[in-house]
């Protein structure tokens, strides 16, 4: 089973809302926080534990700091998340096909 990070289509997958507040304010700090979603939790005496009550009551703010969050794993910014790390797996057309033709031998080997 993937990670949450590496959850294909869902970066919230699997994360709580105590890991995002966390990580959010690790990241930016309180000030930023209630710049970008004014609420009295992230401006007068901030805590994990404070935001989590609000957070949970009030769907707006809720989604709001959700889609930062998962903008910001998206984005692999601001240290919130590592950036997924993305396999490319290059296919090769079959020999003899006309995206790749046969190779020839070098001369003089037999």
């Amino acid at each position: 089973m993937p990670s949450p990070s590496e959850h294909p289509r869902d970066p919230l997958h699997g994360v709580t809302l105590e890991t995002i507040v966390t990580k959010l304010m690790e990241a930016h700090g309180w000030e930023e926080m209630w710049r970008r979603v004014p609420v009295r939790c992230f401006e007068v005496n901030p805590s994990v534990k404070s935001s989590l009550t609000f957070l949970r009551k009030t769907e707006w703010a809720r989604v709001r700091i959700q889609g930062w969050y998962a903008h910001e794993v998206r984005q692999g910014m601001h240290g919130v998340v590592a950036p997924v790390k993305r396999v490319v797996v290059r296919r090769t057309p079959p020999t003899g096909s006309p995206e790749c033709p046969p190779t020839e031998a070098p001369a003089g080997d037999s």
